[in-house]
């Protein structure tokens, strides 16, 4: 009994040493897997899908956030999509350098579902070839619409985006309605500023010297974003903004009514004013533009032209729905000096009569303060930065002169007038080409007045371009870096660690099986160290004849 005893308590421990064993196993290859996944870092997407007003784009962003850099730190943009070798999805898009986008904008779709997902469908079914399928489940989505949603009535704006949530949620991207809105103008202003310094690597814990200003323009919209060093002023349009370390204090602003397309609206609009002629809302009615060319002659839907006889409206930054449009027909009467000075007004917001009474503006600011451009002279007076980058519209307008990244004012109105001035005699077969030459030569004066007469910049270092870089690159970077950023590290390390952990546990459940088989159905062998009996055979016992019984 003893002895069987003792046998038992040795199984026992036996049985132990193996669980304890297994257990330990477990511990070091999970412990060591979590240690080889933060040593080595991780790779995160991002999607954003920009609603503006010409159209809707989409980027694909791909970070790279190794172990040595701190949670404070911005992780790396190893690549952006799409490319340079990128085809757009639409024929004839007003794409000016590598874009993936679908036409009209959102703000054409309201109540029609049907356009919304034709618009975003083939967008998102593009970003879901360039994120790995198994990569879907933790790559967030955002849908951030700009001016065009800005300008509808907001119960519109609001149908709309439900129609976006709905074709989202069709696919594996990882979507929240928070993530599905309306940027204000200002938060559009901060994100094109974060991507512009980001991308110059004027960010972050080890970026040294100061931020770059941004210029951005739209088709609606114009905006303009500086870095300050007066964090105290009251200002609506100041931004505290902590990025890594280090805190900034942005001056952000977002001006409706001052993209390339509004712009030449209020051009015509101011026209429609001095010119003889004209009739009533269903009448057409002609304008004779000065920037267009000769035998140029469309017709045009002028989103601010609402009733061609009424006053002028001079406060235009306050932007209003309109569902009707004038019929106006635009035919082309060109005149350099005459296109100058109206593009010159539109950039300086002067009405009319202020327009053909201004005479001197070599003075930036005194002349910002005669003509009453309040919004325009107070940023003109309160930019710090040395540099800016002008993106978008200006970078596709400054494109088309074929001039030096670095901008020479001058250069720009010579190469303007002598673009414009070789293309007027030859528009009289006023094809798609000749209708952008036509816009370009007022966009041109356009730009060149914004710089120097409204903004006030011509003394400072302007670079158009990069012209792959979008505001879409700041809203992943600030997006993601609310709450996502460290969730998303979260739930890769989580999901390494359960992939190990859940794979060690399946192996020790199957050794442990494999152990009590192996324990129930062993084959009984000696125990090393013990003694074999001696084998005997019985045979017959002899017994002496005396001593038998009787």
């Amino acid at each position: 009994m003893g002895f069987s005893h003792y046998k038992l308590i040795l199984k026992i421990c036996g049985v132990c040493l193996v669980i304890l064993l297994l257990l330990l196993g477990v511990y070091f290859a999970s412990n060591n897997a979590g240690k080889a996944v933060v040593k080595s870092g991780f790779y995160h997407y991002t999607v954003v899908v920009d609603c503006g007003s010409t159209g809707t784009r989409v980027n694909v962003y791909k970070w790279w956030k190794p172990a040595s850099l701190s949670n404070w730190d911005l992780p790396i943009l190893v690549h952006s999509y799409p490319d340079n070798s990128t085809q757009s999805l639409s024929r004839g898009s007003s794409c000016k350098y590598h874009c993936v986008q679908t036409e009209p904008g959102l703000d054409k779709f309201v109540g029609n579902s049907t356009g919304v997902r034709l618009s975003l469908e083939p967008l998102i079914l593009w970003a879901e070839q360039w994120v790995p399928r198994e990569r879907h489940g933790d790559t967030p989505i955002f849908v951030l619409a700009t001016a065009g949603l800005r300008r509808v009535l907001i119960e519109d704006a609001r149908r709309v985006l439900d129609d976006v949530e709905d074709v989202v949620k069709e696919h594996s991207f990882v979507s929240k309605k928070s993530w599905i809105r309306v940027l204000s103008g200002k938060e559009e202003a901060y994100y094109g500023w974060v991507a512009l310094n980001y991308k110059m690597g004027s960010l972050g814990n080890s970026s040294i010297g100061p931020t770059l200003g941004l210029l951005d323009l739209g088709g609606s919209s114009l905006q303009v974003v500086m870095e300050v060093h007066d964090g105290g002023r009251n200002d609506a349009n100041l931004i505290r903004s902590k990025i890594g370390l280090v805190e900034h204090y942005i001056l952000a602003f977002s001006l409706s009514s001052f993209g390339l397309n509004e712009a030449f609206d209020r051009t015509v609009a101011m026209l429609s004013q001095v010119q003889p002629g004209g009739g009533g809302n269903n009448e057409r009615y002609e304008v004779r533009h000065p920037c267009l060319g000769f035998g140029f002659q469309r017709n045009y839907s002028c989103y601010v032209c609402d009733g061609i006889n009424a006053p002028y409206q001079r406060n235009l930054s306050i932007q209003t729905h309109k569902s009707e449009f004038t019929n106006t027909h635009l035919v082309g009467d060109p005149d350099w000096e005459i296109c100058k000075g109206i593009a010159r007004a539109a950039a300086l917001n002067l009405s009319i009569l202020d327009w053909s009474q201004s005479t001197d503006l070599n003075n930036c600011k005194t002349g910002l303060s005669s003509y009453g451009s309040d919004t325009l002279n107070f940023i003109a007076g309160t930019y710090l930065s040395r540099r800016f980058h002008a993106l978008s519209g200006f970078f596709a307008v400054y494109n088309m002169l074929d001039l030096a990244p670095i901008a020479n004012l001058t250069k720009i109105w010579e190469k303007g007038q002598q673009m414009c001035s070789k293309s007027w005699p030859d528009s009289s077969n006023a094809s798609g080409n000749q209708n952008n030459i036509g816009k370009y030569c007022f966009r041109v004066p356009y730009m060149a007045s914004l710089i120097e007469d409204a903004l006030c910049l011509g003394d400072k270092e302007i670079v158009f371009g990069p012209g792959d870089l979008s505001w879409t690159l700041g809203a992943s970077l600030v997006e993601v870096e609310k709450p996502w950023p460290s969730s998303t590290e979260t739930t890769i390390l989580s999901l390494k660690s359960k992939e190990v952990l859940y794979s060690s546990i399946l192996l020790f459940l199957l050794l442990l099986f494999i152990s009590f088989i192996v324990y129930y159905n062993q084959i009984k062998l000696p125990m090393p160290g013990k003694k074999i009996p001696a084998v005997r055979l019985s045979f017959p016992s002899y017994v002496h004849p005396k001593l038998r019984p009787n």
